[in-house]
């Protein structure tokens, strides 16, 4: 009996050091507990980027997954406490694998170049912003069934809005 009491008590200590440790582990909300609508307005697209739809597909994403969290409601942006905006900057592809019969390309890598600013609309403050900040997601390219550009993307830009949503986090 002493020795499991000696074992419990070394696993209490044992485990109250690696809590005191600051291990970067914890229960509490990572987002600002001050914060909670958003602003989102139509993302922007830079010069070179000439995919129509791209920039307002990507704030529908963007809004999906804010409603989509626990922590903050989308408003206008007379009633947002922050706003959250942004332009792709670019879109890049390139071929990872090619059907060896036909040459041609049969799976393609997207990558979404994206800047974003999120503000506090009621005192200016920057509470996060990210330059280039890049999005990759790949696609099989189905020339039977012809799946183009559009449908590749998606994957894409969904991957995009969960990555900006979860840079929301402090």
């Amino acid at each position: 009996m002493r020795r499991f009491q000696t074992l419990t008590l070394a696993a209490m200590l044992t485990a109250a050091m690696l809590a005191s440790s600051g291990c970067g582990y914890t229960t509490a909300s990572q987002y600002p507990s001050d914060v909670d609508t958003v602003f989102v307005p139509i993302w922007t697209r830079g010069q070179g980027v000439y995919r129509r739809d791209l920039e307002m597909r990507l704030t529908e994403a963007i809004q999906k997954e804010i409603v989509n969290t626990p922590h903050y409601k989308i408003t206008s942006r007379a009633k947002a406490d922050t706003e959250l905006s942004g332009r792709i900057e670019s879109i890049s592809q390139q071929v990872l694998s090619k059907n060896p019969e036909t040459g041609f390309a049969s799976e393609l890598e997207m990558t979404l170049h994206l800047s974003f600013t999120w503000k506090d609309l009621r005192n200016g403050k920057i509470l996060r912003e990210k330059k280039n900040f890049k999005v990759s997601d790949s696609y099989v390219v189905d020339r039977a069934v012809g799946e183009e550009f559009f449908d590749g993307s998606e994957s894409a830009i969904n991957r995009a809005a969960r990555r900006i949503v979860e840079q929301m986090e402090s």
